[in-house]
């Protein structure tokens, strides 16, 4: 069943006030491969509608996996009373909830016939057989290939009604292999395409292959790996990083539901939290002229979606909103209310995160580093309200007199992010998107962030 098909103009009628119906189905493909076998091949769907309403301050929710036009009145019905019933027991007055409407039908789906399972069962099997033939001395590979695709309907009380389908394809590609001590090394190459679905994102297993090279290299240089050095450092961040820390140590504290619950961004509207140098902006659905790994026009309480400048040449200026907390701050509506799940209420929520290029180049950047680290990818991270951040590092190499020297062992960065980023000195020109993560804010969220690299100082861990 086409989402697209499904008529609630007609439901219209029966809202009390603010309201929202949204029906959504989620789709997800799993296969997995373990050294040449299949160990992992899984299809899921989630299907269901929810009703949210607003009283008073209040809100009140509900959802179930039956679409019958009984219990979408149902669902109607049990949201409104459920905030009705709220408000009568809060002092709480409420605002107003700002009055837009938006309308749009974007369906990112091929147009090319859909591949089978079989296919992309095949498709994974030619990537196994170029490693086994082009990676002679890994003991272990491993490799992901999936799917996914967010389709939505909604109607709102404001008289917005969009249908969006956003889809994803994703492989990741793990290698693994020995030091001269016997110990396991691996690494992980996320190969991820946001919307678009498989047909559209992954031609030929081939045009992979140069990524299989590049991580294999890196993987025999890391075999011989030496420990970092402890430390406050001068480092250059590699895009993946600076994404994530833009992502994790910055943007969520500029979502405004946090800001409200204490976040330190709070303090510093309007003011310098970075270099100059940087620019970090929360994009909709397009940067340059083109499309972003998770475009969206319209967020699930019918509000436009809308780029949002974070930090502006390193004031910080904007935070990002739901329909609420625009009103309590008397800031623009941004678009950036989200729900993951038809069972899920929307929260506010990243879309496309990233610092800006600038104008420098990343090899005069490294030949600026007289002792130091390029630090390249993570496999973990985590920050605080207060912009306080430790991200694990699996991929590095160092710095000494401008030139790459050799690869470091795993270790870990850390730091103040609001402080990292004023000691930001080079901006390369040039950004790369990651998208093949989730955002966990009490649901999980499809995001994408991307940066330039970044010269700036942090603290290393060592030995």
């Amino acid at each position: 069943m086409r989402l697209s098909d499904i008529q609630l103009s007609s439901l219209a009628s029966q809202f009390v006030g603010y309201t929202e119906l949204r029906v959504q189905q989620n789709n997800n493909t799993r296969i997995s491969m373990l050294n040449g076998d299949l160990v992992g091949n899984s299809q899921s769907s989630q299907l269901g509608a929810s009703a949210r309403s607003y009283d008073k301050g209040q809100w009140g929710f509900a959802s179930s996996a039956d679409l019958t036009p009984d219990t979408l009145s149902s669902l109607i019905k049990s949201a409104g009373h459920n905030a009705r019933f709220l408000a009568s027991r809060s002092s709480k007055a409420g605002i107003l909830l700002p009055e837009t409407q938006f309308n749009c039908i974007h369906d990112l789906s091929t147009k090319k016939p859909r591949v089978s399972p079989q296919h992309l069962i095949e498709f994974l099997q030619a990537i196994d057989g170029y490693i086994v033939k082009a990676c002679p001395k890994i003991k272990a590979r491993q490799l992901m290939l999936a799917t996914e695709d967010l389709e939505k309907r909604l109607l709102t009380s404001t008289g917005s009604d969009a249908y969006t389908l956003l889809p994803r394809a994703m492989i990741y590609v793990i290698l693994t292999a020995e030091n001269d001590q016997g110990e396991p090394i691996d690494l992980m190459e996320p190969i991820c395409h946001g919307g678009v679905q498989f047909e559209d994102a992954f031609t030929a297993p081939e045009l992979l292959f140069p990524n299989i090279d590049s991580l294999y290299q890196h993987l025999m240089n890391k075999i011989n790996a030496v420990a970092a050095e402890a430390g406050r450092k001068t480092v250059i961040l590699d895009s993946e990083l600076t994404g994530i820390l833009a992502h994790e140590a910055v943007g969520h504290t500029t979502e405004a539901d946090l800001v409200l619950g204490g976040s330190v961004a709070g303090d510093y509207l309007g003011k310098q939290v970075a270099s100059e140098l940087v620019t970090m902006v929360d994009l909709a659905h397009s940067y340059n002229g083109k499309q972003l790994p998770i475009p969206l026009w319209i967020d699930d309480e019918g509000v436009e979606a809308k780029d949002v400048t974070l930090i502006e040449k390193g004031i910080l200026k904007e935070f990002m909103h739901s329909r609420e907390t625009a009103a309590h701050f008397g800031h623009q509506l941004t678009g950036n209310a989200r729900a993951f799940k038809f069972s899920d209420e929307p929260l506010i929520r990243m879309r496309n995160t990233a610092i800006l290029p600038g104008q420098d180049k990343l090899a005069d950047m490294i030949s600026s580093v007289e002792d130091g680290y390029y630090l390249m990818r993570s496999n973990n991270g985590q920050a605080d309200s207060t912009s306080e951040f430790m991200f694990g590092i699996t991929l590095g190499y160092e710095i000494k007199n401008g030139q790459l020297g050799r690869a470091i062992n795993d270790t870990t960065i850390s730091g103040v992010a609001f402080d990292m980023l004023k000691t930001v000195s080079m901006v390369s020109d040039e950004l790369h998107w990651s998208c093949g993560g989730y955002c966990g804010k009490k649901q999980s969220m499809v995001v994408s962030d991307a940066g330039p690299a970044l010269k700036c100082e942090v603290n290393i861990g060592g030995q």
